[in-house]
């Protein structure tokens, strides 16, 4: 081996080095703040683990039984009905009023970057901080959204929005699309400005105006952008939890009652570390199955495509 080529590999053995060094603070933060928690939130699921196990340290392999139970609960099935229900609703509103604002913010006008500065402020504000607002808002007797309807007309009672079991998850689905609505309008105008000007006049020439642009250049180009926001949102949406219990706190009658809200009831009011354990793992199942299965189908329209 010449001198030369001694000195090359050293060099890129420098370079590696360098490299890992870089890499390493990060992979240290993910194993220690990501993967140890699900490692350590698996085995808990695997056994007795309750509150008393903080004292003794005595928490028994149990086997499956966790997940069993989590089965048999007769709230599971309702959790999971309102856990899918929740995330549709919720991902269906805060698209298509996300994608609508972010296809008005395209056309300049005055104010328009003021007015998008705006549109922030429901995502800056801590999650609780707004799910007290909203439910001042959504108060019954003193609300103002009842006293606003009643006030011009459209109602003569006051409507239970967070008290009826019949309109709960609504009022749910209805601050969580508020909620929700600046990342879509963040991601999709962002999208909105890379589509060349040049596309849409090509498109004027062969008639595709309006809708027909919308559909035929609009949702094309934006494919890999609309991607990302609907997996990130359903993954977001699956899981929320603060919302949900500083608005109802899962009830009346667990009409609100999702798997997130059951996992953490579960382990912090009822103590049953095991089997909140078990509950969560589920509702990472489904969130990795659907990313899977959203991924590769999107993968094989974009080729198809």
């Amino acid at each position: 081996m010449t001198a030369i080529q001694t000195r090359r590999r050293s060099r890129n053995r420098s370079d590696l080095l360098v490299r890992y060094a870089f890499v390493l603070p990060a992979a240290l933060y993910m194993i220690a703040f990501f993967g140890y928690p699900i490692l350590k939130n698996v085995v808990m699921s695997f056994q007795a683990y309750d509150f008393a196990t903080f004292f003794n340290g005595h928490a028994p392999f149990i086997g499956v039984d966790n997940y069993a139970a989590t089965f048999s609960d007769p709230i599971f099935l309702r959790a999971l009905s309102n856990t899918g229900l929740f995330t549709v609703g919720s991902i269906i509103g805060q698209f298509v009023l996300g994608m609508g604002l972010a296809l008005y913010f395209r056309k300049r006008f005055p104010l328009s970057g003021f007015l998008r500065s705006l549109l922030l402020l429901p995502w800056l504000l801590p999650m609780i901080v707004s799910a007290a607002v909203w439910r001042w808002i959504l108060e019954q007797d003193n609300g103002a959204l009842n006293q606003f309807l009643s006030g011009i007309g459209l109602i003569s009672d006051p409507i239970p929005w967070l008290n009826s079991s019949d309109t709960a998850l609504i009022a749910v689905i209805i601050v969580n699309i508020w909620l929700g609505i600046p990342f879509n309008v963040v991601l999709l105008y962002s999208g909105l400005q890379s589509i060349p000007d040049e596309l849409y006049e090509a498109g004027q020439l062969d008639g595709a105006t309006g809708w027909k642009s919308f559909l035929h250049i609009t949702l094309p180009m934006l494919r890999p952008v609309v991607s990302v926001v609907l997996l990130l949102g359903v993954i977001y949406t699956i899981k929320v939890l603060d919302l949900i219990i500083g608005l109802t706190g899962g009830g009346p009658a667990n009409a609100t009652q999702t798997l997130a809200t059951r996992s953490y009831e579960m382990s912090f009011v009822e103590f049953d570390f095991g089997q909140g354990a078990a509950l969560s793992n589920v509702l990472i199942v489904i969130a990795l199955a659907f990313s899977i299965v959203y991924l590769r189908a999107n993968a094989r329209a974009a080729k198809n495509g």
